[in-house]
């Protein structure tokens, strides 16, 4: 990954946070309010926009430092987000309760990208 392709991912993630989170507060609200998964999908796109912010400010970072080593976490934010997010998504929309063990692998995946980030800028 370049610090490019990371802001371009975090711009998409952002693009796709509003869209979603936007469509399920207002033409699915009544849906996941019935099926009791409002507060889930808020989850969802909260811990999306986290990441996406955390991606951009990386990214940029990155492109002023191209020395640092932060493809990983950026990877790793990515993947956790469409894991995490993801599970949670369908979940909300499927309503099969195993999707919601899925969650907690996207969220190793978000914590390493954490760990990463830490472990890149522990020189500066």
């Amino acid at each position: 990954m370049t610090a490019r392709l990371l802001i371009q991912f975090a711009a998409g993630l952002g693009l796709l946070g509003v869209a979603i989170g936007a469509f399920g507060a207002h033409g699915l609200r009544p849906m996941l309010e019935a099926s009791g998964r409002f507060d889930t999908f808020e989850t969802a796109v909260r811990y999306q926009f986290y990441h996406a912010l955390a991606m951009l400010a990386v990214g940029v970072l990155w492109a002023l430092r191209p020395e640092l080593r932060l493809g990983l976490a950026g990877t790793l934010w990515l993947a956790g987000v469409f894991v995490f997010s993801g599970s949670l998504y369908a979940l909300c929309f499927t309503g099969v309760k195993a999707l919601g063990a899925v969650a907690p692998v996207g969220g190793l995946l978000l914590i390493g990208g954490w760990l990463s980030l830490l472990l890149a800028v522990r020189s500066l």
